[in-house]
């Protein structure tokens, strides 16, 4: 694998104009204490805006709003956040942010969460799926064990002509996301704003600084996806990339024999994965939840890797079907998001932006090679999506391009599992002089707030609250120094991490 690692390393009135849509009118959010579950320290609202940007006046949508106030009465602006996804709810992250930030963060921003169109108290786009059709390896396509993938051909097919019954979703696209959040902008009276996006949401950032490079302030993008062939490669390059970040659990339980006897070596945890999965591919085992199967394992092992926090729980997961313990195994798992927006807005953003492949046989192939060349992943990376069969014809994406000043940041760990080095590489190379890139040796989904890499955190947090931008890109060690963070280590921190992390599923 290291050659595979030198490869990834190489409120008032205001108006608003939009890209290609005359200025309007945008009322100003009203305030109010958000619902059960938010915590004290967060306010809700919501605005209005079109469903349709080459309809301004048409049918509007909603869009929901959360704000954890600065707590400087000298405030330096707002920092719109979004975690990822696509299909996520966002409202949550100012709270898990403002646990997480440092002062100088919280002090001097409006932290501003929003739900992106389509999901959560937006209005929600839905492919009114039936429970069996939410099951999560179906949503992220695993093949049969055996690696057919007529099962998920016929999954996709049944469920883009469902989601064909929806008016909103030809709009779910980043475009009108970035549109809608020149809205937010603009109703919180705010001439410019700050943004952080991880994930998927350093795409939506991108695209938001090239349409409206003079209303973007400090931007931070983590976890940087490829902005140059959206969207089946970004998804193809998990398979390498979950190969590479494997490494790093098995190295962390391979010196915790001990305690979870999985393997005295990296090799040999290696191996107690595949005998695991090949044992659940034959014999589900049952529990008080849904049955644990090979892929339930593979998709839980993969989910885990996005940060080290969830080694434990996966360490644990990985016991119990090894012993069969089915009441073990059903408290180590963590069960994913079964709303109907979150997979309506997935497939939107994924289908609505490229044109997939419509011959069945060139996705078999690929499975077959994939689960050669990454076997951990067993194929998924190279799966049959709806967007095979989608009824939409797709839109050309926003080219992202340097027009603007140098006002972005990007972030990157060298071994991420969804988002790995080259796209980060791509986005560097398109936003040009306007960005510079902070590489850390580090494994996870996500740098900024969720790892122990000071310099790697300390960097962002130096660009927001001073606005100092590496004159040149940084290569960042594998550091275990303590960041610049109100939460430097514990469970406290670990449970904010784990909150911010939710939302950037599947990336």
């Amino acid at each position: 694998m290291r050659g595979t690692r030198t490869g990834l390393a190489i409120l008032a009135l205001a108006t608003v104009a939009t890209a290609g849509v005359p200025a309007i009118a945008q009322q100003a959010p009203a305030w109010a204490p958000c619902p059960p579950g938010f915590g004290s320290k967060l306010e809700c609202a919501e605005i209005s805006v079109p469903q349709d940007y080459d309809a301004p006046d048409g049918p509007q949508i909603k869009i929901a709003l959360s704000r954890h106030k600065a707590t400087s009465p000298n405030k330096r602006g707002v920092l719109l956040l979004n975690p990822g996804g696509p299909g996520s709810s966002g409202r949550a992250m100012p709270q898990s942010v403002g646990g997480l930030a440092p002062r100088g963060v919280t002090d001097h921003y409006d932290l501003i969460g929003f739900d992106p169109r389509g999901t959560g108290a937006s209005t929600p786009v839905s492919c009114e799926l039936t429970a069996e059709q939410q099951v999560g390896t179906k949503l992220i396509p695993y093949p049969a064990p055996d690696g057919s993938i007529t099962e998920n051909l016929a999954y996709a097919e049944q469920v883009a002509k469902q989601c064909a019954n929806s008016a909103d979703i030809p709009h779910v696209t980043t475009a009108n996301t970035a549109r809608d959040m020149d809205r937010i902008r603009a109703a919180l009276g705010e001439e410019k704003i700050s943004y952080f996006g991880g994930s998927y949401g350093s795409y939506l950032g991108a695209v938001f600084t090239t349409l409206f490079p003079d209303r973007s302030d400090r931007v931070v993008l983590d976890a940087v996806v490829d902005p140059t062939d959206v969207w089946r490669r970004v998804w193809q390059f998990w398979g390498l990339a979950n190969e590479e970040r494997f490494e790093d659990f098995a190295g962390w339980a391979a010196a915790r024999h001990g305690t979870y006897e999985l393997g005295e070596t990296p090799e040999a945890v290696r191996e107690t994965y595949f005998a695991l999965v090949a044992k659940l591919d034959a014999t589900p085992l049952t529990t008080s939840g849904s049955p644990l199967s090979g892929n339930d394992l593979r998709a839980d092992t993969r989910g885990a890797l996005y940060g080290d926090e969830s080694f434990p729980s996966l360490a644990r997961l990985w016991q119990a079907a090894k012993l069969g313990d089915p009441a073990k195994a059903a408290e180590a798992r963590q069960m994913p998001d079964e709303s109907q927006s979150f997979p309506a807005t997935l497939w939107s953003i994924a289908c609505n932006e490229s044109d997939w492949p419509r011959e069945p046989k060139l996705y078999q192939r690929e499975v077959d090679r994939d689960r050669k060349l990454y076997p951990i992943t067993g194929g998924m990376p190279s799966n049959v999506w709806p967007c095979a069969f989608w009824p939409h014809q797709p839109e050309q994406p926003v080219e992202v391009a340097d027009r603007g000043q140098p006002t972005v940041l990007l972030l990157q760990n060298l071994r991420d599992p969804a988002t790995p080095l080259p796209g980060a590489l791509a986005m560097r190379k398109s936003l040009g002089d306007r960005a510079r890139l902070v590489l850390a040796d580090q494994g996870g989904h996500g740098t900024y707030l969720t790892t122990q890499n000071a310099c790697g955190s300390n960097a962002a947090t130096s660009f927001l609250v001073h606005g100092t931008l590496p004159e040149k890109d940084v290569f960042c060690g594998p550091e275990t120094a303590v960041p610049d963070a109100r939460v430097a280590s514990g469970p406290q921190r670990d449970e904010l991490v784990r909150d911010l992390r939710s939302g950037q599923f599947p990336f």
